[in-house]
């Protein structure tokens, strides 16, 4: 009475089970690869900051070596690209003024200190003409670098260069970052791309 008039068709039978799962069972290695590769994913917030943490730390750990290496991929922003490489070069190739600021300021201070009045004249008038002479310095770094800029890189923009190059070249050559690249007096290749 309730039945169905046409009874559905039987579809035939197979080894395989229809609606399977469409793929071969995984072997055990595989399972407990997949099993250990599952574990490693941070689950809780303590285990998510100490994954960030370790990220942070290779990121750092490589932007220091490219620092040493000069390798373009992992430095910061502001040093990346050919005009700011060139910038650094043209820095460290030439002999600065500056790098002798430190010894005459010292020299200064010591003058400043000996309770002679002429040589705390004599230690004043160091200091001034050192700060003066640094000022100078920076001053023709700035045109000479304007004038191979734009004879370099005649498209590219010049904003904040003469900062960058004021700011490289009052560091002492050791300390500065990204490392020195070529030594004083070297001649600078003609492009840099």
């Amino acid at each position: 009475m309730f039945r169905r008039s046409n009874p559905e068709p039987q579809a035939p039978a197979t080894d395989e089970k229809v609606g399977g799962k469409g793929r071969p069972t995984p072997t055990r290695k595989e399972a407990e690869a997949a099993a250990r590769a599952r574990a490693k994913v941070p689950r809780t917030r303590k285990e998510q900051a100490a994954a960030q943490r370790a990220a942070r730390g290779d990121a750092s750990r490589k932007m220091r070596e490219a620092m040493k290496t000069g390798d373009e991929r992992y430095l910061p922003r502001r040093d990346r690209g050919p005009v700011r490489r060139f910038i650094r070069d043209f820095v460290d190739s030439r002999f600065s003024f500056i790098e002798l600021m430190v010894p005459l300021l010292i020299v200064s201070m010591v003058l400043g200190y000996s309770g002679n009045p002429s040589m705390v004249q004599l230690g004043n008038t160091v200091l001034f003409t050192t700060l003066l002479v640094i000022v100078f310095d920076i001053v023709m770094l700035r045109f000479r670098l304007r004038r191979e800029l734009s004879r370099r890189f005649p498209d590219e923009p010049t904003k904040g260069t003469t900062l960058y190059a004021a700011m490289r070249s009052l560091q002492m050559k050791f300390l500065r970052l990204p490392k020195a690249q070529v030594r004083i007096g070297e001649k600078l290749p003609e492009h840099y791309r």
